[in-house]
């Protein structure tokens, strides 16, 4: 491909296919999704391109790991259109992402800085007086109750029921696990991943786990900030192709 793009020769799919680890269909499904854009045909109906497609397919790849397919489509199809400022605000909308994904990670080491372990109650009392209700619970984390019901099945919060209406009560300290499995979550831990982790926080007394997975969330958020980096760079090698 390499001898291709620099005498300019025309290019088959399995041209732009090497290399990539990627299958000619993949190819002609993101040239038929508008990530590359249209291909001449030759008389008889085959595809052809051009080191312009290279350089798109190159950008849209190396988007991939700091936007994601959905996002890092979307952008090639706006430069493709002809709407750069579109896809601009994408990208923006990726970074600003990223930064709300530092700030949550920020809040669980400052939660994390805040825990104590749980005081002892006699036998018999009530550990958790007083509470909030699913709903009021949800829309303070932005989910939904079915959400906060399915980390309850999963040992992530454990509310307690009220004893006349059945209504489930969420107290401090469930709000905090909640707030924790939240945070969690959109560092892209799974459910599995994250109920040791709330039990350790729940007795405070092995917050180890914890760290180690917010360290390697940290690694995660910096490894993606790089591949922003790497996609910009791309992205605008190819504008410029465009120009």
């Amino acid at each position: 491909m390499g001898k291709n793009l620099q005498t300019g020769e025309r290019l088959r799919p399995v041209d732009l296919a090497r290399g990539h680890g990627l299958s000619t269909q993949a190819v002609r499904n993101y040239e038929e999704a508008g990530i590359l854009p249209p291909a001449d045909r030759t008389p008889h109906g085959y595809r052809t391109y051009t080191p312009l497609h290279a350089a798109a397919l190159r950008a849209f790849l190396a988007l991939l790991p700091g936007h994601g397919h959905q996002a890092a489509a979307s952008i090639m199809r706006a430069v493709n259109e002809g709407a750069p400022e579109e896809a601009f605000g994408l990208i923006d909308a990726g970074h600003a992402q990223l930064l709300e994904d530092r700030r949550t990670l920020q809040a669980v080491h400052s939660a994390l800085r805040d825990l104590e372990p749980t005081p002892a109650h006699p036998p018999g009392a009530d550990p958790r007086p007083g509470g909030t209700f699913i709903g009021p619970l949800a829309a303070q984390l932005g989910i939904r109750p079915a959400t906060l019901r399915t980390w309850e099945r999963a040992g992530l919060v454990q509310p307690r029921r009220d004893p006349l209406t059945g209504y489930r009560i969420y107290d401090d300290a469930d709000i905090r696990d909640a707030r924790l499995a939240h945070q969690l979550r959109r560092g892209g831990y799974l459910l599995e991943q994250i109920a040791p982790l709330i039990t350790q926080v729940r007795a405070a007394g092995g917050l180890e786990p914890l760290q180690a997975a917010l360290r390697d969330w940290h690694g995660r958020l910096a490894t993606r900030g790089r591949a922003m980096l790497s996609g910009a760079a791309e992205l605008e090698a190819y504008l410029r192709r465009r120009e």
